[in-house]
């Protein structure tokens, strides 16, 4: 039993403390799918919302710091009470979700790792049955270390958490997972290679032969039977390929400028999902990246989802002398964790992202 114990407790205290730190790499995204849990749709807790942000912080320190805590022996009784009800939580919340096909990535890991919500839910049932094993073998879990020095390990770790949790707030999460990460091809990372593994998808069609409801299956094509149609289904066998960035456009006034744009040879992309939540140092940032942008001889882009009234405001208030294009706010989140943030390309590649603090790190030399 002592053995199955310190087994199952440095699983759990280590698959909590990468986890943990996986999201704390990037807590604003963390705070989207917790957004996405408090929406209408799925919990309908839409009064959390506006605290989504400090609750994804809270959470995932806190996960940290059980994986340490139990891995360390500090304070066991609280480290493994707080883990099972943390796991019963999540595991109600990922079978909610996997059941009722809620929210379709949990978010567990960030953009790291994408599980289904079924694998999200056996994973969580994976981990319950390790904790409950470590609940029957509390008496087993000693401290590594002396009283103080546990102490002194617990309380670096809430530093260290936090100190780590506030500077990706400030600049940009230290390893980006996304399609959209510095050396990555935006136009490369939106097309699908024609050897790419197509769809499998059943078509499940219904009509009624004779006064009776029959079901044909083809992979497509309109069955030949001798019936009236009543209705067609479809399961997906295989999903086939998805490209990378599927969701991602530049428009303005109804016309689509995307490959245009990622063809360039110099752009500044200078993006702000929501102008109305921007902070006003960001904008004036973007502002004075903008004018070196353009006497450098790049062409320069705003990239937003609000609407034409606030980019008009805004233009007026801090004399932008550059035009906003229209792309979808959740492609821009996914973007950059910064609102606004920067980033060069050059014929469609990234080469620097920036959140607006660290607009001063731009190279941006003359191109003319």
């Amino acid at each position: 039993m002592k053995q199955l114990v310190s087994i199952s407790r440095i699983l759990v205290g280590v698959l909590f403390i990468i986890s943990g730190l996986i999201k704390l790499n990037d807590p604003i995204g963390f705070s989207f799918k917790l957004e996405e849990y408090f929406s209408a749709a799925v919990l309908n807790l839409t009064f959390l919302e506006p605290y989504a942000l400090v609750i994804s912080i809270l959470v995932v320190v806190f996960e940290v710091l059980l994986g340490i805590f139990l891995l360390i022996g500090y304070k066991p009784k609280f480290t493994v009470w707080s883990l099972l009800l943390m796991i019963i939580f999540f595991t109600f919340l990922t079978f909610y979700s996997a059941y009722f096909n809620k929210v379709t990535d949990c978010g567990c890991f960030g953009d790291a790792i994408k599980l289904t919500p079924w694998q999200t839910f056996s994973k969580d049932i994976v981990l319950l049955i390790l904790i409950l094993i470590i609940c029957a073998g509390l008496r087993f879990i000693k401290p590594v270390f002396s009283t103080f020095q546990t102490t002194v390990f617990a309380l670096l770790g809430f530093i260290g958490s936090l100190a780590f949790g506030y500077h990706v707030l400030m600049h940009l999460p230290v390893i980006d997972f996304r399609p959209y990460n510095v050396g990555a091809n935006l136009w490369d990372n939106m097309n699908i290679p024609e050897d790419a593994p197509k769809a499998d998808i059943d078509y499940i069609w219904t009509f009624n032969v004779n006064g009776q409801e029959q079901e044909y299956t083809t992979k497509g094509s309109y069955p030949n039977v001798e019936g009236d149609f009543i209705s067609v289904d479809t399961e997906v066998i295989s999903p086939g390929y998805e490209a990378p960035i599927h969701d991602f456009s530049m428009e303005r006034e109804g016309e689509n400028f995307t490959e245009e744009i990622l063809h360039d040879d110099h752009v500044v992309l200078l993006v702000a999902y929501n102008l109305e939540k921007s902070e006003s140092l960001g904008l004036q940032a973007i502002k004075n990246t903008a004018d070196k942008a353009i006497a450098n001889g790049y062409r320069v882009i705003g990239l937003t989802a609000s609407g034409q009234d606030i980019q008009n405001q805004l233009k007026e208030k801090y004399h932008f002398n550059f035009d906003f294009y229209f792309s979808d706010e959740t492609a821009l989140k996914t973007i950059v964790r910064s609102n606004p943030g920067v980033l060069i390309l050059e014929k469609g590649t990234v080469l620097q992202k920036v959140h607006w603090n660290d607009v001063d790190d731009l190279n941006l030399i003359k191109v003319n």
